[in-house]
């Protein structure tokens, strides 16, 4: 019982925090964003000796050739990153969709994007954690562009819970990792919806072995085999921070050939490498908003997966 009620008590004072944070954000002038995100992030670097020490992993990894001392400092813009990126994602609700569309820019949706959907088989949008990817939502929302995001179900649920009230208040659906995933996805690409899928981070370890950033690890199977499935265009994307003020930059690369050419996992297979090469091309561009925490590869400490799992594709249907 009293374990029960410790939990409870810390549930609450996580939820409290974000909330606060949440208000503390509308009132944050938006000249003073990057002061107050380096304030935040300072003591979160300093204090968080795994979580740094795992990021300059991260940062190493995509720039090998750095010097330890480059290194740290862009671990420390990651942490200062991450805590921009909470700002915004806060107070995103109370701003205007003018106010959205006039800070930012977006590559890829007359070309990409929008030939994509008169296909209607819907879009998968395949993104890293990497800059203000909320914001980029809401732009497509406020644009007409219905959205759907598969998030992972995180502790506590309250704050999972309060999380999910926050985009759908953008206007997205939002869907928790689960066993009921697969099939909500394939109703919203029915629809002919955008389905957001972070996609450089396995969390259920069934997914595909791929090169990533020169070394194996593995990541998930779901875009790919959702496109090939759906005929839905698998689109790499990412959302960037920009030197503008509260600036937003958003890439929709072109679709990717998930046409079949055989039996589905090593199509699969072939489409999540490239997937993979994709990605890295689009965190070079500013690793420093890689907002990866935690251990992606075997190598790292911590890292809770098996590599030789089977892939999560279901029938190896012809």
């Amino acid at each position: 019982m009293a374990s029960q009620m410790k939990q409870s008590l810390n549930d609450s004072l996580i939820v409290g925090a974000y909330k606060f944070g949440s208000l503390l954000s509308r009132v944050v002038p938006n000249a003073a964003t990057g002061v107050v995100s380096s304030a935040i992030s300072f003591p979160a670097f300093w204090s968080s000796s795994e979580k740094r020490m795992m990021v300059e992993r991260h940062m190493r990894r995509v720039n090998p050739e750095a010097s330890q001392a480059e290194i740290r400092k862009m671990a420390r813009e990651v942490f200062q990153s991450y805590a921009h990126y909470y700002l915004e994602s806060f107070r995103l609700p109370s701003r205007t969709a003018n106010k959205v569309a006039a800070t930012t820019t977006i590559a890829g949706y007359t070309e990409n994007l929008l030939p994509a959907l008169a296909r209607g088989n819907g879009a998968i949008f395949a993104l890293p954690h990497l800059g203000g990817w909320e914001w980029m939502g809401r732009w497509a929302v406020d644009t007409g562009i219905k959205m759907t995001v598969v998030v992972e179900a995180i502790e506590p649920p309250a704050l999972f819970e309060w999380f999910a009230d926050l985009r759908r208040k953008f206007g997205m659906t939002v869907i928790p990792l689960g066993p009921s995933a697969g099939t909500e996805v394939l109703r919203a690409l029915r629809n002919n919806e955008v389905v957001c899928l972070l996609s450089d981070r396995d969390l259920t370890g069934g997914g595909i072995p791929v090169k990533f950033f020169g070394e194996t690890t593995t990541l998930p199977a779901g875009p790919a085999t959702l496109a090939l499935r759906t005929g839905a265009a698998l689109l790499p994307t990412a959302a960037f921070f920009t030197d503008r003020n509260l600036g937003h930059h958003g890439i929709i690369g072109a679709p990717m050939d998930c046409e079949r050419q055989g039996r589905l996992r090593p199509d699969v297979s072939r489409i999540t490498q490239n997937l993979a090469h994709e990605l890295e091309a689009l965190i070079r561009k500013a690793p420093s908003q890689w907002h990866l925490l935690q251990p992606n590869w075997p190598s790292d400490p911590g890292y809770p997966h098996q590599i030789g799992n089977e892939p999560n594709t279901a029938d190896d249907e012809a």
